[in-house]
């Protein structure tokens, strides 16, 4: 399991429930997809209440994230190769 931190993020929104970060990327990102539980991004999962959002914006993807005892946080980080895999499931 990979580790947040040394993804760098950008912190969005913090201490959120699973649905105040759902709505957040639903509102405020254009390109959203859906994904299932466990969904992993660079080597880290994301966690949550289906159903759950990865953003893209630019080069960077908008997702929540969940540290146990500190609630579900929104951040952005790089995307690289992850925004393609993304897009790609699309078709599917």
């Amino acid at each position: 399991m990979g580790c947040l931190e040394a993804l760098k993020p950008e912190v969005i929104l913090s201490q959120s429930s699973f649905k105040e970060a759902r709505e957040y990327i639903k509102k405020n990102v254009r390109e959203y997809h859906e994904v299932e539980p466990g969904y992993k991004i660079h080597d880290v999962h994301i966690i949550g209440v289906p159903p759950l959002y990865v953003g893209i914006e630019g080069e960077n993807l908008i997702f929540p994230y969940t540290k146990p005892c500190h609630g579900t946080f929104v951040v952005k980080v790089a995307g690289g190769e992850e925004i393609a895999r993304l897009r790609a499931r699309k078709g599917k």
